[in-house]
């Protein structure tokens, strides 16, 4: 589904990322772990268009999106739910998740919204509220589910857990392992490490803006480095 290969970015004249690869399969499920700093936002916002690529190639499904604007790749079929949410404040809820399909011309919004509601019932309870009244843990439902809304090939996920208290974020990362399930293509960049890797076919550790290990899940968890740098063992 993604092919990254030597790719370079920064801001301005610092290079963030030093000639990264990575590869995330259709239907798998990869994370990217590391430290504040580490290049891991840096990453997401090159591969969907929020900052140019300085060298190196990103392929969806073969066809090269480097360098595209936003909203073309957008309508590539990568979407991204952001950091710390950023829901249309103003809009209801029901605005919003209408929002997620702006790019789509076929006639399955009405039922994808239903389905939306059916996934998050609280959802449904505030249709015709505004989204910036919604807690922090509604807050990243809805984010989740305008993102589910474009009917993504490959969905990415920026620190979904951030702010949040203990029992939202299990919420959250039993609601990734739903969405897992049903099939869809996820990249996921998570400081909870430890949830991040239980939901990870495969992932990535990224250090100063070089991938440093990589393995699966599973491997990653038990690589005494990993266990004790982030996941406090």
């Amino acid at each position: 589904m993604l092919e990254v290969r030597g790719l370079r970015a920064g801001y301005g004249a610092i290079e963030v990322l030093h000639g990264i690869d990575l590869d995330v399969a259709e239907g798998e499920c990869v994370a990217l772990i590391g430290a504040n700093g580490a290049g891991k936002t840096t990453t997401l916002k090159t591969i969907c268009g929020l900052l140019a690529p300085k060298a190196g190639t990103i392929r969806l499904r073969g066809r090269e999106i480097g360098g595209l604007s936003g909203h073309a790749i957008v309508r590539e079929g990568v979407t991204m739910c952001p950091e710390g949410r950023q829901v249309f404040p103003q809009m209801s809820v029901l605005k919003n998740l209408r929002m997620g399909a702006y790019a789509r011309s076929d006639d399955g919004q009405a039922d994808d919204l239903e389905r939306m509601m059916d996934m998050f019932p609280i959802l449904r309870e505030r249709a015709h509220q505004a989204a910036g009244t919604l807690s922090g843990g509604e807050q990243e439902m809805l984010a989740i589910a305008r993102a589910l809304m474009a009917r993504p090939k490959l969905c990415i996920f920026d620190e979904p857990s951030l702010g949040l208290a203990p029992k939202i974020v299990a919420e959250v990362a039993a609601t990734l392992g739903r969405i897992r399930e049903m099939g869809m293509t996820i990249l996921l960049v998570e400081q909870n490490s430890l949830m991040a890797l239980r939901l990870a076919d495969r992932a990535y550790l990224l250090e100063a803006g070089e991938i440093v290990l990589e393995g699966t899940g599973q491997e990653l968890q038990s690589h005494p480095d990993v266990a004790k740098a982030y996941l406090g063992h």
